[in-house]
């Protein structure tokens, strides 16, 4: 059952192991209040940021690093050249790559793609892809096995992947990608679950997934938590973020 109590901090064990904050969050090309945005994506504390629809157009790179600054982050990958997806990191996050992805363009839709990077957090090394998937049921489809391909090729023993799937879980490449990553709302359920309430009935459209060997200790739309208002989430954009916290295992 859904709770409100407070999600895990960010942590490093002795062993080597990491609680991970990750948070993913569909913000309209920051056409609403971006005040409200930052005060939402820094009150949640993230280690991590999945954009969706992040600034594509003019002047993007700023936008982008406004916003991250704004939320007490820096950015780390996408925007334009992932055409929508971006990542943000805190400073406790250490590089070690990004590559931004372009899929293919099907006529008459719009261009998609996907941010990634390979971060450490003390010993553990995660992998990130953030993602907005296809209207089109069959184009998205194909972009989720593009989607499980990438995260099998990161180089890398734990992932998290997530983004707007644009579907419900009863969706067909919803279940395509909860066939192979565990989806981070079944495996602990926290907080609010639908993630677009502007239309009824609601839907869970956003979500997080991560590898075998990650620990879900929580994820939801963080309903109540200290500085996340129902005001700034009304305000902020037309989607509602998700957050989870994450236990890493330490690289082997």
């Amino acid at each position: 059952m859904a709770t409100t109590e407070l999600l895990p901090g960010s942590r490093t064990d002795a062993d080597g192991s990491a609680v991970v904050r990750v948070l993913s969050y569909n913000i309209r090309s920051m056409k609403d209040d971006t005040a409200a945005l930052a005060r939402v994506i820094g009150a949640c504390a993230p280690d991590l940021v999945l954009l969706q629809e992040a600034p594509r157009f003019f002047r993007w790179r700023k936008k982008l690093a406004r916003l991250a600054s704004d939320s007490g982050l820096v950015v780390l990958s996408g925007g334009a050249t992932a055409a929508g997806p971006a990542l943000l990191c805190s400073l406790r996050a250490t590089v070690e790559r990004t590559e931004d992805v372009l899929l293919p363009l099907t006529p008459g839709q719009h261009r998609r793609g996907f941010a990634t990077a390979v971060v450490r957090f003390g010993g553990a090394r995660l992998g990130v892809l953030s993602c907005h998937l296809s209207l089109e049921k069959g184009e998205r489809h194909e972009q989720g096995g593009m989607l499980l391909d990438r995260v099998a090729g990161m180089g890398v023993d734990h992932a998290v992947a997530g983004g707007d799937l644009n579907e419900e879980p009863s969706g067909r490449t919803f279940q395509r990608l909860a066939g192979t990553l565990t989806d981070c709302r079944t495996a602990a359920p926290w907080g609010g679950e639908h993630t677009w309430v502007r239309s009824e009935p609601p839907k869970r459209i956003d979500a997080l997934f991560v590898t075998d060997g990650v620990e879900v200790l929580g994820c939801g739309v963080p309903y109540g938590q200290p500085g996340v208002t129902e005001a700034d989430l009304r305000a902020a954009t037309d989607h509602l973020p998700v957050l989870a916290a994450l236990k890493v295992p330490a690289a082997v």
